[in-house]
């Protein structure tokens, strides 16, 4: 029996790029053009028999001009038929699978969003594309990255502008992600509000830059969920901005105050000397890790006994935010772990800050929010529902919770 063997004798002995030849890369571009091929043909004879039912009389004629459609196997040539009336009445063919106007396929576009979105630098996407597509890879990769952000943009500004009254949130989470951008001003405050709602799902509420983290910023974010529908969550969790919670009392009067303990640990472990930071850290663990409210201000007087005499700022930067940083015990024990820090923002975001980190800055104001947005979304896929959410509806229903136990009714 004879064997047949594909002659790829036209190898190329020293490419003009990255592209890597691979004989079963180049055999699947033949067999593409005549799936394709075949694909077109049977297209347009499903339209040339739709139109002689209709009392057409009509007739192939012909390819239009050939292209390159880029795929994710590389350029693969292109000829789509036209038809032809015999009246002489101008015939239209537009192929579904092969749009007029296509030149790279819906799978480019994704990958090339998917990687950049991941965090590989615009010039590193073109360097992977160009080892399967070849040389034009990179012309291409600006192109797409081009259009990708323009649609970013446009999404993030239709995204900002969504009813929200149609969502029930429970908790709140809040804080400000710092963000390098191009142009004279380095930085951008990038306000962000997340939230949990009725049947425990997490979402992604609003991203809009602000003046730092002003009472003002967070004011003109509050108002405009406010007015979009945003209903007074039971719990609102954040750092110790002040701007947030003057805006907070103003806008949600009724929604308790809980301080972030990443964010109020961070800051009091800053004032103590690097020797004493992992003793101290163990003692504040104490404190949030507590049964009770009465365990955890044992254990807050407790560390005001060590530390007050060398470090009286440690100390007073735990003691002045004592009611917020306890206010979780007025709510179920299964959300304690939830609602205790905003660990839910930094962990999205992080990924913006080795993008940033990666292109040194090369972002818009636009762009980066934009961007952030786009990560957010991509989060929110993965996000889990809290734990314990049959007590969120005890919660709304005023049932008073101490030490995370719901108190029962005690009938007269």
């Amino acid at each position: 029996m004879t064997m047949l063997t594909p002659d790829f004798s036209s190898r190329p002995e020293t490419p003009a790029s990255n592209e890597v030849f691979d004989p079963i890369t180049e055999l699947l571009r033949s067999h593409a053009r005549q799936l394709i091929a075949a694909a077109l043909e049977a297209e347009v004879q499903v339209v040339l028999d739709q139109l002689r039912v209709e009392g057409r009389d009509v007739i192939r004629n012909g390819y239009l001009p050939s292209r390159q459609v880029t795929t994710a196997i590389g350029d693969v040539e292109v000829e789509v038929p036209r038809i032809r009336a015999r009246d002489g009445e101008v015939v239209n063919f537009a192929s579904s699978m092969v749009p007029r106007y296509l030149r790279r396929s819906d799978s480019i576009s994704a990958w090339a969003a998917y990687a950049y979105l991941k965090g590989i630098s615009e010039r590193d996407v073109a360097s992977v594309l160009e080892v399967v597509l070849g040389e034009g890879a990179k012309k291409l990769t600006a192109s797409v990255l081009s259009d990708l952000k323009k649609s970013w943009t446009k999404e993030f500004d239709e995204w900002n502008q969504r009813d929200l009254s149609k969502v029930r949130f429970t908790y709140l989470f809040a804080d400000g992600i710092y963000q390098e951008i191009r142009g004279d001003n380095p930085k951008i405050c990038v306000l962000v509000l997340m939230g949990v709602d009725e049947k425990g799902k997490k979402h992604l509420i609003s991203i809009e830059d602000g003046v730092r983290e002003s009472t003002q910023s967070w004011r003109e974010v509050l108002l405009g969920a406010k007015a979009r529908g945003l209903n007074a969550a039971k719990l609102a969790t954040g750092d110790g901005a002040l701007g947030f919670w003057a805006a907070l009392s103003e806008v949600f009067p009724s929604t308790t105050h809980q301080r972030c303990w990443f964010h109020k640990s961070a800051n009091i472990l800053n004032y103590l000397p690097k020797v004493t930071r992992s003793k101290a850290k163990d003692d504040l663990h104490q404190i949030w890790m507590a049964e009770s409210r009465e365990a955890a201000e044992k254990a807050i007087d407790l560390f005001e006994e060590k530390y007050t005499a060398k470090y009286p700022r440690a100390v007073i930067c735990l003691t002045k935010d004592r009611e917020a940083l306890l206010a979780f015990y007025d709510f179920p024990a299964e959300h304690w772990l939830h609602v205790r820090t905003t660990n839910m923002i930094e962990s999205t975001f992080a990924t913006l800050r080795h993008r940033t980190k990666r292109v040194k800055g090369a972002f818009s104001k636009d762009s980066a929010l934009a961007m952030m947005l786009q990560l957010g979304l991509e989060a929110q896929k993965r996000w889990h529902r809290i734990t314990g959410v049959e007590r969120l509806g005890e919660l709304i229903q005023g049932v008073r919770f101490v030490d995370g136990v719901a108190q029962l009714a005690v009938a007269a």
